[in-house]
């Protein structure tokens, strides 16, 4: 069990930035894609790889290197960052035949130097945080997790929240990296602590996002303008991101993605069994993750999370 007590913030002022750094980039879905864009944008050399090869076009295009896998990424990188779907995608990523720890050297070798770090930006299983880090002592690397949140639009202005397990000196030294990503980056302890405080965010956001819809719903059903009710309320007591940013896309009547409902229903699965081994009963979390499973019965599992409307306006006879 890790301790938030010992929160350390990171200081934006004392790391210097290199852009000699070779840098590997693997996932370039909605988020990452933006994520990957603002290195290239520092400068950086980029060396990419996606499941789908067209999602990383416009990256090739602005000049970074494309590879057949994820080993050969890690073999041209001296720091390597991974944002992909499901815990089991990160463990073949890391793990498999032509994964990262095949890429990074042809022996393990604990004094290799310089040493390579490896950030995992997916949310994950903090139980499989602490195996990558492990895994990567032993190539003589260092292993983060870091996890991030804001959606697709704090990955497009840079301004993600960036949550941090693992080695403090590894921190130190990606810093400036994650500074082109995210504006709030915080080390939260040792590996899988940045993991369980994305679960503490995703726990937070599903039973907002009921109330957000529900509040959103009963604006609707009194005759009242949504953007209206959020320009009132969206400013007081009952602020929240949720309302401010979701609540706008609700009102206009756009579902698009800015996460999925299927990442989302996994980050609820992860939660949820974190909470059941640690004994702690999450009622709240668990309604709204079968409110989420009747989203995918419809057919939105790739809706955006905001989406959620929809399945509770359907409940209730509205459109």
């Amino acid at each position: 069990m890790f301790c938030v007590a010992n929160i350390v913030m990171i200081q934006y002022d004392i790391f210097m930035e290199d852009n000699t750094l070779s840098i590997g980039w693997i996932g370039t879905g909605i988020m990452g894609a933006s994520m990957a864009g603002h290195l290239l944008d520092g400068g950086y050399d980029l060396h990419v790889y996606n499941r789908t090869r067209a999602k990383t076009k416009t990256l090739v295009e602005r000049g970074a290197t494309w590879h057949d896998t994820p080993r050969e990424v890690a073999q041209a990188s001296t720091h390597v960052f991974t944002i992909v779907g499901y815990p089991a995608d990160v463990r073949e990523v890391y793990f498999g035949a032509d994964g990262i720890f095949a890429g990074l050297d042809g022996t393990k070798n604990p004094q290799r130097s310089p040493r390579r770090i490896l950030v995992d930006m997916t949310t994950s299983e903090p139980t499989l945080a602490e195996e990558i880090a492990a895994e990567a002592v032993k190539y003589g690397a260092t292993a983060l997790d870091a996890p991030v949140s804001g959606g697709d639009s704090g990955a497009k202005s840079g301004g993600l929240a960036i949550m941090i397990g693992g080695e403090a000196e590894a921190v130190k030294e990606v810093q400036p990296l994650l500074e082109h990503m995210g504006s709030n980056i915080r080390h939260m302890g040792p590996a899988g602590a940045g993991q369980h405080t994305k679960m503490a965010n995703q726990i937070l956001i599903a039973t907002t996002m009921i109330g957000t819809v529900e509040s959103l719903l009963y604006a609707q059903a009194s005759g009242l303008d949504q953007n209206a009710v959020i320009d009132v309320i969206g400013s007081g007591a009952a602020s929240s991101w949720s309302i401010n940013n979701l609540g706008r896309r609700i009102a206009d009547g756009n579902f698009d993605p800015g996460f999925l409902i299927r990442h989302f229903i996994k980050d609820m699965g992860i939660a949820l069994a974190e909470s059941r081994r640690m004994k702690l009963s999450l009622p709240g979390l668990a309604m709204a993750q079968q409110l989420y499973i009747a989203a995918t019965a419809k057919g939105w599992d790739n809706l955006g999370t905001h989406a959620l409307y929809r399945v509770l306006a359907e409940m209730n006879g509205k459109s």
